[in-house]
Order: C-alpha cells, then sequence, then structure tokens
C-alpha cells in the first residue's frame, strides 16, 4: 500500500522564472512591474500574462501609512457632490498625517493605460475610485505592485473581490417614489442618472418597485436617464413639463438635475410644490438654502468616503478587511418642494 501525499506547493516565482519563462531579460520584467512605458505592448502583455500564471506577487512591505500618499480618482469633479467626497476623505487623511493626489478621467468610468502607468510609477499608499472602476487586468497589476485600491459606489460592487463603499440606491428610490404616491400623485417621472451606472439603475428599480407596491402601472416615458448634472435636469425637465400629459412630479436622481427641473418649471410657469412637486438625491448642503427648499434623498457621502478612506488605509497597513462591501443607510429628507398635486382632494 503506498502512501498518498498532497502534490507539492508550487516554487514561488521570481522575477528571473518570469524572464526565463517568457523570454526576456529581468529588467524588462523589472520596467512592466514598475509601469514604465518603455515597453512594447505584445511584450508587456506577455509578460503580465506570466506574472498572473504564476501569482507573483512582490516581496517587499509597503510603506507606512505615517508619510505617503493616497490617490483620489474621479470620474469627474466638477460638482459639488465631488466636494462632499473630498471633505470626507481629507477629514481622515489629515488626522493620518497622509497626503492625497486628485485626478479626474474626464467622465469615463476606466482610467487610461497611460494613467495606471504613471500611479504604478508613483507608487501610491493606495488608490480610492470614484464613479470609476478598473478593468480586471488594470486591478492585477496594483495588486501585484501591493498597491490597494477601493471603490466609492460603482459598478464594481458586483464584484465580491472589489472593496467598494456605496449606499442603498434601490432603497433610496423607493424612498422617493413612495412619498410621492402618499401624496397622491399618479403621473410620476424619473430622471435618473446615466443608464450605464450601477447606482443609477437601482434608483430606478426602486421607483419601479413603488409603483408595483401601489398596483400602479409605469408610464415608460416618463423614466429618464440623465447624466446627474444641471443640463440634464433642465432638458428632460423641459420635454417632460411641455407635454400634454405632463407628470404632476418628478423624482430627480440628483440635487444637481434636481436644480435643472426647478429651472424648467420657472421658465414654463409652473409652481413648485403647487404645480410641480420635485424631489432630488443626495442631500447636498444648498439643498436647504434654495427656494423652495429641497425635498431630497439623504446620501452620506462623507461618511461613504470617510469610510473608504478608512479602509483603505487599514489595507495599506496590510489589515485584513472584515467585510468587501459596505452600504450605509438613505434617508428621506422633507422639505418645501412636494406637496399633494393641484387636483387631489
Amino acid at each position: 500500500m503506498t502512501e498518498s501525499r498532497p502534490p507539492a506547493a508550487p516554487a514561488s516565482a521570481t522575477i528571473a522564472t518570469i524572464a526565463d519563462e517568457v523570454g526576456v531579460s529581468v529588467a524588462t520584467v523589472s520596467k512592466v512591474l514598475n509601469g514604465r512605458s518603455d515597453v512594447a505592448p505584445e511584450t508587456r502583455a506577455r509578460v503580465e500574462e506570466s506574472l498572473e500564471r504564476n501569482r507573483y506577487r512582490r516581496r517587499t512591505k509597503r510603506q507606512s501609512t505615517s508619510t505617503g500618499q493616497l490617490d483620489l480618482v474621479f470620474h469627474e469633479f466638477d460638482s459639488e457632490w465631488a466636494m462632499e467626497i473630498m471633505r470626507g476623505v481629507e477629514a481622515v487623511t489629515s488626522a493620518a498625517g497622509v497626503g492625497v493626489a486628485v485626478s479626474q478621467l474626464g467622465g469615463a468610468h476606466s482610467p487610461s493605460a497611460q494613467w495606471l502607468d504613471a500611479v504604478l510609477a508613483r507608487r501610491p499608499l493606495g488608490v480610492l475610485f470614484v464613479l470609476c472602476h478598473l478593468t480586471e487586468p488594470q486591478q492585477q497589476q496594483l495588486q501585484r505592485q501591493l498597491i490597494p485600491f477601493v471603490v466609492v459606489d460603482t459598478d464594481s460592487a458586483t464584484s465580491a473581490s472589489v472593496p467598494t463603499v456605496g449606499s442603498n440606491n434601490w432603497n433610496g428610490g423607493l424612498l422617493a417614489t413612495r412619498h410621492l404616491l402618499e401624496l397622491g400623485h399618479r403621473r410620476v417621472a424619473i430622471i435618473s442618472g446615466p443608464q450605464d451606472v450601477l447606482c443609477s439603475r437601482a434608483r430606478a428599480a426602486g421607483f419601479q418597485f413603488a409603483h408595483d407596491e401601489a398596483g400602479l402601472t409605469v408610464d415608460p416615458t416618463l423614466v429618464r436617464y440623465g447624466s446627474f448634472y444641471v443640463d440634464a435636469g433642465y432638458r428632460h425637465g423641459m420635454e417632460l413639463l411641455t407635454r400634454a400629459d405632463r407628470p404632476t412630479a418628478i423624482f430627480a436622481g440628483s440635487d444637481m438635475q434636481a436644480m435643472g427641473v426647478l429651472r424648467a418649471a420657472r421658465q414654463l410657469g409652473l409652481r413648485v410644490p403647487e404645480d410641480l412637486s420635485v424631489i432630488g438625491y443626495d442631500n447636498l448642503p444648498f439643498a436647504a438654502w434654495i427656494g423652495p427648499a429641497l425635498t431630497t434623498i439623504n446620501q452620506p457621502l462623507r461618511d461613504m468616503a470617510g469610510t473608504a478612506t478608512h479602509m483603505l488605509l487599514d489595507l495599506a497597513r496590510g489589515v485584513e478587511l472584515s467585510t468587501s462591501r459596505i452600504d450605509l443607510v438613505t434617508e428621506l429628507i422633507v422639505r418645501e418642494s412636494t406637496a399633494p398635486p393641484p387636483d387631489h382632494p
């Protein structure tokens, strides 16, 4: 009778073994690992494939989080929404003595190869992505460099392997729509965010569910997808409010879009909330000060950003996270921009 033995673990890969397997120099493998751009794309791809196949990981320790900096990356940051995220990040990093480098992707939801090369060369403590995400190969590149990353509320939330902080967008859409339906509105429109963004679709799904539970049918022509910005709220608001069968209430997927809807209503001579109810999303600071004060869904942006930053600093210290997905609670904030429809008894 022969004794059964478990298969021996494969020997740990080194830069030399990777170079030998691919048929390139050690210097070339080192350039790929360090994000250097002076490597032919075909050669880089072969080296990356070998690194992944051999599960190569750097053996050097990460630098201490008492110094250094994090990269904070937005798909774009020209809004008060982005400022709330920055404030949440800064509150944590300033206490930890960590700097922050801020960049944007010009509206793209995935970074370019050039952007990633620059990050790999810079070797920050970690990267915080806001409304943007990495491709699988890009994730592998950062992981090999031992550069941790965390995402705030993007499509990467669908992957359990990507640490993500968000909020309950489905519940937010449900709360907003329930509020309008409970006031008596029966023709309710929604202007959500971009259709290719998970949180936009989740809010629209909550909108649909609120109608379903009330036994009401959603008019598909009242479901719109915008950009989260003022111009989209204004454009869709004008289209919706000039219809013969215009809605009596509009749920805007962001406070910024709600601002655009309010402007459209003013230009058309509609009073808010007497002729039209408007509800936003995010509860940005200005929402309480505009006229009328905006009813909205509170999305705890600063807390989301602070939580994500704590997670990133823990990963940079080598601390294992207890969970890879955190969703913070959303809540309805009722102010002056919503009321029963004009024909409601």
